[in-house]
């Protein structure tokens, strides 16, 4: 079960790789939030998807917008991926329980443990504005999110 375009996002609270809780109501009335997950820190898709993101970042975070990228792996990973990729986003631990916003978002895999590609933008209201989801193997277009940003 996916969740639908005009829908109240989830609110979450998990770690990034600082040890900083974020939590997706903290941007409520301020920026808008596109939340990317991933499967897998140090993959090659989704290093590359990653590493998309961080080369145009200030598309995807500045003073109305903020990025969040979110795996199952541990914190610990988290850490360690993002200061070998030098992302300057928060890189988002949903370890423990084990998928938990995954599964609020529709997109865990139970059969591999982990969350499929799946990109949502929310506004500054809390809404869904827009969403992709891919299979694991499938990479996302970022060009995508910048038009449905633009669309805000």
């Amino acid at each position: 079960m996916t969740l639908t375009i005009g829908a109240l996002a989830p609110d979450f609270e998990l770690k990034n790789q600082h040890g900083e809780v974020v939590s997706l109501s903290s941007f409520r009335g301020k920026k808008n939030v596109v939340i990317t997950f991933y499967p897998f820190s140090f993959t090659g898709t989704c290093t590359g998807e990653l590493c998309a993101l961080r080369d145009e970042l200030s598309a995807f975070q500045n003073d109305g917008v903020e990025l969040l990228a979110i795996s199952c792996d541990s914190p610990f990973t988290q850490k360690v991926f993002a200061e070998r990729e030098s992302y300057q986003f928060s890189v988002l631990s949903d370890f423990w329980p084990h998928g938990d916003v995954a599964k609020k978002y529709g997109i865990f895999d139970d059969a591999r443990g982990c969350a499929l590609r799946g990109t949502f933008i929310i506004d500054k209201s809390g809404v869904i504005k827009w969403q992709v989801i891919n299979a694991i193997s499938a990479a996302r277009d970022i060009n995508e999110y910048k038009t449905a940003l633009a669309t805000l």
